[in-house]
């Protein structure tokens, strides 16, 4: 399965990024091939809307999942609509988030904010 996370540095020791549409770069797993891309995120700079031009980077990197700790409504729906699940994370550690991922750990991310919409974040 290939997966999608948020991260603040093009590293696997890396952690987690708390906020999807800002974060630096996105690491694309795959959990059977353990291959890993790092893509920088051109969304981080947007005025507005970083998390729906975010939402569409993870779409046309044909993900089957997203691993965040939190996301926007509006991201959220770009990514439901093209059948991406939402994980929450557990902790910052990227390495024990993909192992908890692919051992079944991972609870659905059920709490989708309003989003930030320009007031930061």
């Amino acid at each position: 399965m290939k997966v999608a996370i948020p991260v603040d540095d093009k590293s696997l020791e890396t952690n987690v990024c708390q906020s999807f549409g800002r974060t630096p770069f996105y690491l694309i797993y795959d959990t059977e091939s353990k291959e890993s891309v790092f893509l920088d995120n051109s969304a981080v700079a947007s005025q507005g809307g970083a998390g729906i031009k975010a939402a569409q980077i993870i779409v046309d990197n044909k993900v089957s999942a997203l691993l965040t700790p939190r996301c926007g409504e509006n991201a959220a729906e770009v990514l439901r609509a093209a059948n991406i699940k939402l994980f929450k994370t557990v902790n910052a550690s990227l390495k024990d988030n993909i192992d908890a991922l692919i051992e079944g750990k991972l609870s659905l991310l059920e709490d989708i904010h309003p989003g930030f919409h320009g007031h930061g974040g």
